[in-house]
């Protein structure tokens, strides 16, 4: 029987999350009754283990773990088989979707590649085929999400990550200008707080405010919570806007979004999403973040802060 039994690092290490998502998914969501042993240790059956296994696979594809945690095992094979296989699910790419997949699988290739300007090519024929917003929802959210898992396999460097980060970066600044906001729109500061280098899921955010109609302030990657202060008081700023990609245990971060909470003024909104949100539902709740689970989530939520602005004004 006790073959039949893995430690949580085991665990870890066969499904790729990290022990404290596990714990926390376990504790928050209920998502597996691991056993215990007589020193309470905890033990995962070979069941648990496919479980969680599928439970990160179907969150990475834009599902709330707090939706599915609870759902049957067969359910959650279900909603895995109901994608491509490129994160794109069938119910979102019905129309032109066989095109957003071929352009997801090009950026993909031209990024192992190194090939920055067949990527930049790629992108510039998406948002022809697709539009600026089809794009960014399309191929580029599912295009960040991939490189994120191609680093942490080991499949990419970080040579890989950065030539797609610049690429990204010029293309996203250049396809945001026709939509940027006005003098009287709100302004959103987006960043990374500090210790956070991975700065994909940042832009995209930035670039899918813009498409909304704000001005944004895009400030990089890894800012202590001082200087992100200090730039939103300055822009006057309505929200700040986080991500939250690697790692998932980092023990600065708490403090970090905690100070930065009491260093704003009470009606700046923080908003948060990324990959390694979960692994910090204590504090984010403690400061009253707007938690983000995807880009539609994202747009749905500048909106309604749009919204509670125009009504504030005089």
């Amino acid at each position: 029987m006790a073959d039949a039994f893995h430690a949580i690092k085991a665990v870890a290490r066969l499904t790729g999350l990290s022990a404290h998502v596990i714990r926390i998914w376990e504790k928050r969501y209920g998502a597996v009754e691991p056993d215990r042993t007589g020193t309470n240790r905890r033990l995962y059956s070979d069941d648990q283990v496919e479980r969680l296994s599928l439970l990160r696979e179907v969150t990475q594809k834009g599902h709330s773990i707090g939706r599915i945690a609870m759902l049957p095992t067969e359910k959650l094979r279900e909603l895995s088989r109901q994608s491509d296989g490129t994160g794109l699910h069938t119910t979102e790419t019905r129309n032109g979707g066989a095109t957003a997949s071929a352009l997801l699988h090009e950026s993909i290739e031209a990024m192992k590649s190194l090939d920055s300007h067949a990527l930049d090519e790629t992108l510039k024929r998406g948002a022809i085929a697709l539009g600026a917003h089809g794009l960014l929802q399309r191929v580029v959210a599912p295009l960040a999400q991939a490189i994120g898992e191609l680093w942490r396999d080991g499949t990419i460097t970080a040579a890989h990550e950065h030539l797609a980060s610049a690429v990204l970066r010029s293309f996203l600044g250049h396809v945001a200008k026709p939509f940027a906001g006005t003098d009287n729109s709100p302004v959103l500061v987006v960043t990374t707080p500090a210790g956070q280098i991975h700065e994909l899921g940042a832009m995209l955010v930035g670039s899918a405010a813009a498409n909304l109609g704000w001005r944004v302030t895009y400030l990089g990657a890894s800012l202590p919570a001082a200087e992100i202060a200090g730039a939103v008081r300055q822009k006057r700023a309505r929200a700040v806007a986080l991500s939250i990609v690697y790692p998932e245990d980092d023990p600065r971060l708490a403090g970090e979004l905690t100070l930065l909470r009491e260093s704003l003024p009470a009606e700046v909104a923080i908003l948060v999403g990324g990959r390694a949100m979960i692994a910090y539902q204590d504090v984010l709740q403690k400061i009253g973040a707007t938690q983000v689970m995807d880009l539609t989530d994202l747009c749905t939520k500048l909106d309604d802060l749009r919204k509670t602005s125009n009504r504030s004004m005089p």
